[in-house]
């Protein structure tokens, strides 16, 4: 069973991009979703987080305060390196839990979405990479829209990742989403690559 990476920049579309390739029957692990979810979760990391960041990057119910926590992290390189080495860790091992359930029925390939992948250990577990790629100014308007956040935090987040000519040198395919080119059939034609169509 191959195991394969779908990673980008901010705003670049992978969560999209994966949602196409789940159409196509592929499991996908989210490694961003899991880690808000453990965040909330696991006891060790609320304790860390708390920690590093105030008992108020947790709401009353218990939910994740991430504007809080963004507005800290993203300002603080040392802060967010303690973060990341906190849940990281955590997330490597969930996803080798799930890649045991996978592999027992007998996939032929598998995809693990994460934005920081080449920026952590985590590719080395991969055997190939997808880059979601598109254009600056497009990943900028997007990533305000959706998170509603200024174009200055957007730029300080991408200063945290790898740039996009970064993760492209690392890349086996590219799936651009400039809104110019299909997603549907890079993916589709991807996917049949893939499984040796």
């Amino acid at each position: 069973m191959q195991k394969i990476g779908v990673t980008g920049c901010i705003g670049s579309g992978k969560s999209l991009v994966c949602k196409i390739f789940e159409q196509l029957g592929v499991p996908i692990y989210n490694a961003d979703d899991k880690a808000k979810l453990l965040m909330i979760l696991n006891h060790e990391i609320i304790e860390k987080v708390k920690l590093l960041f105030g008992n108020e990057s947790y709401t009353e119910n218990g939910d994740l305060n991430r504007k809080h926590i963004s507005n800290i992290a993203f300002n603080n390189k040392d802060l967010l390196a303690e973060l990341n080495k906190t849940v990281h860790p955590i997330v490597f091992n969930d996803f080798d839990n799930w890649l045991v359930e996978k592999e027992k029925l007998k996939h032929q390939y598998i995809i693990k979405e994460a934005a920081l992948m080449f920026e952590t250990d985590s590719y080395k577990k991969l055997d190939k990479f997808i880059v979601v790629t598109a254009p600056f100014d497009l990943r900028i308007s997007r990533t305000m829209q959706r998170d509603v956040i200024s174009k200055e935090q957007v730029l300080l987040r991408m200063n945290n990742q790898f740039t996009q000519e970064e993760k492209l040198a690392k890349a086996d395919f590219e799936i651009k989403n400039d809104e110019q080119t299909s997603l549907i059939e890079q993916v589709v034609k991807l996917h049949q690559f893939i499984v040796g169509y």
